[in-house]
C-alpha cells in the first residue's frame, strides 16, 4: 500500500501530538502526583508511536516506544517524577520533533538516539540517567558527518592532483548566536576567497534558512595551509569552534564501502522489525483516525491561501476602477450594481483574512519549554503567565515575530528576573512571573512582556549609552525616563556585566526593534526601577490590504497609511515658525516639525503654491511629525505591494499600489520620516 499519500497528514499530526506532549509534561513537572496528566501523555505519545511504525519510520516508533515505557512505569508508580528524568523526556522529545522536521524536508527520519534510548533504559530500570551526560556531550560532536557521493569524489581526486588540500573543516557557532545565516554568508564568503567550497552539512539551502543548531561541516579545497584556514574563519564574530582536518580521500573511500555495507544490514532488520509491528500499529491507530475524520476541518495548503489572495487583490484593484467609471458616467443602475459588488466584495475580504488569521498560540506553544530550560540553566525560579493566547494575527505576521519575541523573554528571564535569594531580600516572591499578554485594539495586535523583577537602572543605561558614543553627555541630561529606555534599542548596546550564552553581546534588542518595524509595527519600553519592565509589541493585523489616506503632492499621487494618521489639517503659511533649523507648526499646543514631501521626494514644480498648506499629522510612538502635501484625495483600501528586489533601499517608501484609474501611488513609509 503506497503511504505516500498519508504523508502529510502524518506530519501535521505528529506535530500536534508532540507539541500536545511538551505542553503536558510542563503541566507534569508542576503536578507531579497527577497521573491524568501522565494518561495524556502516554495517550499522545501510543498515537505518535502507531502512526510512525504504520507509515514504516522505525527509528521515530522505537524511540517512542522507549519514551512510552518510562510512562508507563510513572503511571504505574514504579517511577517517580523529578526534574532530571523530565530533562531527559524532554530531550527525546526534542529528538522526535528533529526527525519530524527531517521527514517534513523529504529526509528519511532517521536520527543517531543512542544516548538517549540508554538514558530512558537506565529511567526505566530504576538508575539514574545523569551517569551518561559526559558520554552524551562528547558523542553530540561526533554525530555530525560528512558523506560523499561519487561526483564528489571525482572533484576531490582531481583537485587533488592538480596540487589542492582538501580540508573537512568542523565549524561551531556560539550558543547566543542570533543571525546564524549570515555568520554562515560570512565564514563561506572567507572560504571561497581561499579556495572553493565543494559540500556542506547540513546543506546550503538549510544552513541559509538556518535550520541547523550550531554546529556545521564544509569540506574545502584550496593551496592554502590549515592554519590560515583556521585564522580566517576565526575572524568571524560569533564564531566558537574551528577543526580543521586534512581529508584523505583513499582512506575516506575505504571508510565509505564499509558504511554502505553496514546501513544496508540495518536497513534489512528494519524492514524485518516493520512487518512483525505493522499489524498491531494500525489497530491502535484506527481509532484516532477515525476521531479526527469526524472533525469538520480540512487542511488548506498555505499556497492555495496565498494564490487566492493574490486573485482577490486583484479584484480589489478592478473594484477601485469600476467604482471610478460609475462615478464619472453617473449611471443609477451601474452604481446600484458597483455599490452591491463592493459590499460584496468587503465581506469576502473579511472571509479571505480571517482564513489567513492564525491564533498567537502557534507562537507562545514553544515558550514555556524555553522558559523552563532557561531558568533552570541560571538558577532562578520563574512562571511564565500567557495572556490572550487565542489572540489572532495574519500568517506573515505570525512567521515573523517568533524570534523577537525569544530576545525579549530571554532579556526578561537574564536581566529582569532577579536570582531567588536577591528576591527575598528585597522582600519579593522567590519565583519571579514573567506575563505574555496578547489583545486586538481597532486594526493592530498589541504583544506585552511583562516581569516583575528588577527593572532598568536609568544611570547604568545612561552611562553605557555614553561609554559607546551613543549619547553626549549635554544631550542625556535632557532626556525623559521613556527616552533613557528607548536607548537600550541602540546597536551594539548591553548592560550585561560579563558576556554569557544568554547575553551581553549588545546584539537583540536592536534586531528586535528592526524585525518589529520591518512588519509596519513598533516597540515601545516602560520600567519602575525595582518592580519590573514592560516591552509592548504594536503590530498591523494585516500586511496585505490596508486602509490609506491619498494624497497628492504636483501631480503625483502617494497614499499614507491610516494607522500611522492622528488628524489632517490646512494651515495659512505665515502659521509656520522656524526653531533649531527646522520649520515647525504650534498644534494643540504641542510644537510639530513640519517634513515637507515635495522636497523629500524632489517632486518637480507644475502649478504655483497657495497660501495655505494641507498637513496630515502623523505619529511614530510618542513623537509626531506633520506631512506638508498639497491636496487631500480621500481614504481608500488598497493592495500593498512590493517594489521588489532592485529597489529594496528607496527612503521612506514602504510599497506601491494600482489606483483605480491605473495609476501608481506610491505608499509612504512614516516611521523612516520621524526620527
Amino acid at each position: 500500500m503506497d503511504m505516500s499519500q498519508y504523508l502529510e497528514v502524518f506530519i501535521e499530526e505528529s506535530k500536534e501530538h508532540l507539541q500536545a506532549i511538551n505542553e503536558q509534561l510542563l503541566e507534569l513537572e508542576k503536578a507531579p502526583e497527577d497521573m491524568s496528566i501522565v494518561n495524556e501523555i502516554f495517550r499522545s505519545a501510543h498515537t505518535l508511536k502507531g502512526m510512525s511504525a504504520t507509515m514504516g519510520f522505525e527509528d521515530l516508533a522505537n524511540l517512542t516506544h522507549q519514551m512510552e515505557n518510562v510512562l508507563d512505569g510513572i503511571r504505574n508508580h514504579k517511577i517517580t517524577v523529578t526534574p532530571e528524568i523530565l530533562d531527559v523526556v524532554f530531550q527525546a522529545v526534542d529528538h522526535l520533533e528533529a526527525m519530524i522536521m527531517s521527514i517534513a524536508e523529504g529526509g528519511d527520519g532517521k536520527r543517531d538516539v543512542k544516548e538517549v534510548v540508554d538514558q530512558l533504559k537506565r529511567i526505566e530500570q530504576g538508575e539514574s540517567p545523569t551517569k551518561l551526560g559526559t558520554e552524551q556531550t562528547s558523542s553530540s560532536n561526533i554525530s555530525l558527518t560528512q558523506t560523499y557521493g561519487e561526483f564528489e569524489y571525482n572533484v576531490l581526486q582531481q583537485s587533488k592532483e592538480q596540487g589542492f588540500f582538501a580540508y573537512e573543516i568542523r565549524v561551531k557557532l556560539r550558543a547566543d548566536c542570533l543571525l546564524k545565516s549570515a555568520r554562515v554568508f560570512m565564514i563561506f564568503e572567507a572560504l571561497n576567497e581561499a579556495g572553493e567550497v565543494i559540500k556542506s552539512n547540513p546543506p546550503v539551502e538549510m544552513l541559509e534558512e538556518e535550520k541547523f543548531d550550531r554546529e556545521f561541516i564544509v569540506t574545502v579545497v584550496t593551496k592554502k595551509s590549515a592554519e590560515e584556514l583556521y585564522e580566517r574563519i576565526m575572524k568571524v564574530s560569533e564564531v566558537e569552534e574551528v577543526d580543521v582536518a586534512l581529508f584523505d580521500i583513499d582512506e575516506r573511500k575505504k571508510t565509505n564501502d564499509v558504511e554502505v555495507v553496514q546501513e544496508e544490514t540495518m536497513q534489512q532488520q528494519a524492514a524485518t522489525v516493520e512487518k512483525e509491528q505493522r499489524p498491531k500499529s494500525v489497530e491502535a491507530n484506527a481509532a484516532t483516525k477515525q476521531s479526527i475524520s469526524a472533525n469538520k476541518t480540512i487542511r488548506v495548503n498555505i499556497e492555495r491561501l496565498d494564490i487566492l489572495m493574490n486573485l482577490f487583490e486583484e479584484l480589489v484593484i478592478d473594484r477601485g476602477r469600476l467604482e471610478q467609471i460609475s462615478r464619472e458616467l453617473n449611471h443609477p443602475e451601474l452604481h446600484e450594481t458597483v455599490e452591491r459588488m463592493s459590499r460584496i466584495s468587503s465581506d469576502l475580504q473579511n472571509i479571505i483574512l480571517n482564513m489567513r488569521m492564525v491564533p498567537v498560540e502557534t507562537v507562545f506553544n514553544r515558550f514555556p519549554r524555553m522558559v523552563r530550560q532557561l531558568a533552570r540553566e541560571l538558577g532562578k525560579k520563574v512562571k511564565l503567565e500567557i495572556i490572550g493566547a487565542e489572540t489572532e494575527l495574519d500568517r506573515t505576521v505570525i512567521d515573523e515575530i517568533g524570534d523577537p519575541l525569544v530576545h525579549l523573554l530571554r532579556n526578561a528571564i537574564d536581566h529582569g528576573i532577579e536570582t531567588p535569594d536577591v528576591r527575598r531580600a528585597n522582600g519579593k516572591p522567590e519565583e519571579g512571573t514573567v506575563k505574555l499578554k496578547a489583545y486586538h485594539s481597532g486594526n493592530h495586535v498589541f504583544i506585552e512582556i511583562e516581569d516583575d523583577g528588577a527593572g532598568i537602572n536609568r544611570d547604568k543605561v545612561l552611562q553605557k549609552a555614553m561609554d559607546k558614543g551613543i549619547i553626549s553627555q549635554q544631550n542625556a541630561a535632557n532626556l525623559t525616563d521613556r527616552q533613557v529606555y528607548e536607548l537600550i534599542f541602540a546597536p551594539g548596546f548591553s548592560t550585561a556585566d560579563k558576556i554569557s550564552d544568554i547575553s551581553g553581546r549588545g546584539v537583540g534588542l536592536d534586531v528586535v526593534k528592526s524585525t518589529i518595524e520591518s512588519l509596519g509595527g513598533t516597540v515601545t519600553v516602560d520600567s519602575e526601577e525595582g518592580k519590573g519592565s514592560i516591552f509592548s509589541i504594536q503590530l498591523p493585523l494585516t500586511l496585505s490590504i490596508i486602509s490609506v489616506l491619498l494624497v497628492e503632492i504636483q501631480q503625483e499621487k502617494y497614499a499614507i497609511p491610516l494607522s500611522s494618521i492622528i488628524e489632517t489639517a490646512i494651515i495659512k503659511k505665515e502659521d509656520i515658525f522656524h526653531a533649531h533649523n527646522q520649520r515647525v507648526i504650534d498644534f494643540r499646543g504641542k510644537v510639530v516639525p513640519l517634513v515637507f514631501l515635495k522636497e523629500i521626494f524632489e517632486v518637480p514644480t507644475i502649478s504655483e503654491e497657495k497660501e495655505f498648506v494641507s498637513v496630515v499629522i502623523v505619529r511614530k510612538g510618542e513623537k509626531m511629525a506633520g506631512l506638508v502635501v498639497d491636496s487631500f484625495i480621500g481614504q481608500q483600501e488598497v493592495v500593498l505591494k512590493s517594489l521588489g528586489n532592485y529597489l529594496t533601499s528607496v527612503f521612506a517608501i514602504s510599497g506601491a499600489t494600482i489606483l483605480g484609474d491605473g495609476q501608481v501611488a506610491l505608499i509612504i513609509d512614516c516611521n523612516a520620516l520621524i526620527k
